[in-house]
């Protein structure tokens, strides 16, 4: 989870529902365009973002919210997806969720703290050239 000194730069929260998981996706790629990422980054992280919500929104307390903190740079973003939980989770870095996260970012990152169970997903420009 973030440093909590630090803000994100944007903050969305919804429902911990998968139907309010476009709103996040759609909310990626908009920052991300921001940023100048191409347009294969952009669909990159957009992806990342949906498969964190994958990990997360399966063991999110029944009445919880879906958190998404933007953590925006010059040419990177991270991206800390997460939801209330009350259980210890393990992650499953098994699954194809995880997969996916580690072939489409440049960091993923499954932490709980303080009660809500995240997973996190950095992107850096430079490291993904145009057409990678």
């Amino acid at each position: 989870m973030p440093e909590p000194d630090i803000d994100a730069d944007v903050m969305v929260r919804v429902p911990a529902d998968g139907a309010f998981v476009s709103v996040l996706r759609t909310t990626t790629a908009g920052l991300a365009a921001r940023l100048d990422f191409t347009l294969d980054v952009v669909e990159d992280l957009r992806i990342a973002v949906g498969e964190a919500c994958a990990m997360v929104l399966p063991v999110a307390d029944a009445v919880g919210d879906l958190t998404a903190e933007y953590f925006l740079d010059h040419g990177s973003i991270r991206v800390v997806v997460s939801v209330p939980c009350a259980e210890p989770i393990r992650p499953d870095y098994d699954s194809f969720a995880w997969q996916v996260l580690q072939t489409l970012a440049d960091r993923a990152e499954a932490t709980q703290d303080a009660g809500r169970f995240a997973v996190t997903v950095s992107l850096t420009a430079e490291e993904h050239p145009a057409g990678a």
